[in-house]
Formats: structure tokens, sequence, C-alpha cells
């Protein structure tokens, strides 16, 4: 009861260091040693009683005011055992205005940081598994044609199976950059190239990734189609970014498209500088709503439980969309949901050439 007394008032509270409170303690101490001698002198009080109350008084005093400034180690300690147990979502009280108070929110702020490290390299894994996923599947469907028989092992197959090795091998290399997103230091190796090859190549890949995966009987009704305007069309980008980006959204696309859909991957000259693109993937889906719209970018977010999915689809990891945007924004562009009659339309603005290269 007494202690809930002192919580409530606080009267250690105008002190904001450990140090005067210790030394009010002392002057409360000995203020109370004073009256109580004061008191005995003008009542003929023997000695040794005041002698005891003035221990008894002392040592309450102390005691409460003891608790107060062991309670937050106390506490501490506990949270560091339960991040020592993996649990980092516990954390210490905060309020107090003296070192101890700076302590705790100190304290804080390293299991805050520790929680987010711990989850990065939780996401960082199911990103890694996430994006090796495509072209694993799409070699594996080389392979399989192959030893089967239905395709021989000519030349054109063989550059094939490279061409998907080859880009494995680049994303073991560049998915780890995941680990540095925080820090903005990803780098960027932008080029020119030609968007109509370039796209229709992100195409073929997507097919060959959805038969290796079982859904070619699901999905083949799926219409792909490609539309490019001007055909000469040139963009400035890092390539393989901007793969992740269209192979996660058309692959998002099909799996949301109703049965004989169709997904449209749409590219025009953007607005900005030399090399500028907008690009659009549409699909005949149940859509977006409004919403969801901003948070379907957010990583291990799978949408609405109530909005429908193609065929064949198992709802994904959740990581597609935030990975598309994750390469977008590392071009300095933007990307988002944009009105549509019927389905969805995910637009896609990148920059180009930077004014200062241009």
């Amino acid at each position: 009861m007494g202690f809930r007394l002192w919580e409530a008032l606080r009267p250690l509270d105008p002190y904001r260091s450990v140090k005067a409170a210790l030394g009010a303690l002392v002057i409360v101490s000995v203020t109370i040693t004073t009256l109580l001698v004061f008191v005995a002198i003008h009542t003929a009080t023997e000695l040794r009683i005041v002698t005891i109350f003035s221990i008894i008084a002392t040592m309450l005093i102390t005691q409460f005011v003891a608790h107060g400034l062991t309670s937050p180690l106390d506490e501490m300690k506990t949270v560091a055992r339960a991040m020592a147990n993996g649990d980092y979502t516990r954390r210490v009280r905060e309020g107090r205005r003296d070192e101890l108070g700076d302590l705790a929110e100190t304290f804080n702020q390293m299991a805050s940081d520790l929680e987010a490290v711990d989850r990065h390299r939780k996401e960082l894994v199911a990103n890694v598994s996430h994006e090796l996923r495509t072209p694993i599947a799409g070699l594996r469907a080389v392979l399989e044609n192959v030893v089967d028989g239905v395709s021989k092992a000519d030349p054109e197959t063989m550059r094939t199976a490279l061409r998907q090795t080859e880009r494995l091998g680049r994303l073991v290399e560049t998915l780890l950059d995941l680990s540095r997103l925080d820090n903005g230091v990803v780098p960027l190796r932008s080029r020119r190239f030609e968007v109509w090859p370039y796209l229709s190549g992100v195409l073929k890949e997507a097919n060959m990734a959805a038969a290796a995966r079982g859904q070619a009987q699901a999905r083949a009704d799926v219409h792909l189609h490609l539309d490019v305007t001007p055909p000469e069309l040139t963009a400035h980008a890092d390539a393989e970014r901007l793969h992740q980006v269209v192979a996660n959204l058309v692959d998002n696309a099909v799996k949301h498209s109703p049965p004989h859909g169709r997904v449209t991957l749409r590219a025009r000259r953007g607005t900005g500088g030399p090399g500028s693109l907008d690009l659009e993937v549409l699909d005949e889906g149940p859509g977006i709503p409004v919403s969801e719209r901003q948070r379907i970018f957010e990583r291990f977010n799978r949408g609405s439980v109530s909005t429908p999915h193609g065929p064949g689809s198992d709802g994904g990891t959740g990581l597609g969309l935030a990975i598309a945007r994750w390469a977008v924004d590392l071009h300095g562009g933007s990307i988002g949901v944009a009105e549509s009659p019927r389905g969805c339309r995910i637009r896609v603005t990148l920059p180009g050439v930077p004014t200062s290269q241009g």
C-alpha cells in the first residue's frame, strides 16, 4: 500500500539525477532524526526509543527509495533474459527523468534495433527463396523437356538453359544486396536497352516458370499480351532489377486472372528524362479494394482473405509486390495501383537517365 502511494506521488520525479535523489534521502533521514531528538528533549522521552523510531523511519524511507531506483534494473534484467531467448518484443517501462530513465530509453531503442535486425534477417531468407524460385523453375522446365524427349538438346535449348543458369548466378549475388536496403547503398547497373525484346524475354521466362511449377494445366488459358509503343522504344534502367519488377507483377496478375483471362504488359515512353519508361500490367481479375491499395506492397501481405484468387493460385508468399516496389524505389521511380474499369492495373514509372548524367 505504501509503495503504491509512493508510486502515485512520485516524490523523486523533480530530481533529474540519481545523485540528487540519494542526497534528498540523506537530508530527509537527518531531518527526521533531528525532529525525533527535538521531540525527545521536550517530552522527556528516552533516547533509545528515539533511536529505534529514527532507525525504523530511515529504513522504511530507504526501502521505498531503493525499490524505486532498482526496479528499472530488475525489469531490464527480465527483458534481457527474454531477448536472449529470442523474444525481442519486450520493452522496459519509461517515464523517469533521471539517468535510469535515459538508460531505459536507450535499452528500448537497442531492443527495437535487435528486433528489426532479426526481422530483416528472416525477410532476407524469404526474399532469396522467393527470387531463386523463378530461374530454378525455368531451368528445371528446360531440362525436363530434354529428358522427356519433348525437345532436343540442341544449341538453342542449351542456350536457354545457360541463360537461366547465368540469371541464377546473378540473383545469388544481387539478392544479397537486400541486407543493405536500409543503408541505401545498393548499386544500380543502369544501361540503355530495347524494350520490346527485353519484355518479350521476360514473358517467355514467366511462361516457362509457370509450367515448371505445375501451373500449366490451370493457367495455360491465361493469354499474355505485350503492347510496346513505339516498337523501337528504348529505356535506361538496371535490366536485372527491372526484371524483378516485371516478373513479379506478371506472375501476380496471372495468379489472380479468371479462366481464359488476359494479362497485358504495356510499355510507353515516360515523361521524365531520356530513357524514362512507363509500364503497366493489367489483368481481368477481381481487382484490389481501395482500402488495401497502400498495403499490398508491404512484405508478407497476401491481400484480403475475401479477395478471390485465380485457379491454381496458392496465394504466394506475399513478397513479390514488396520486391517490385523495392526495385522501383532504387531507380527513384514510383509504383502504385491505378484506376481501372475492370480488374487490376499496376503502373510503374521509371525516371530514365538522371539529369546530372543527361
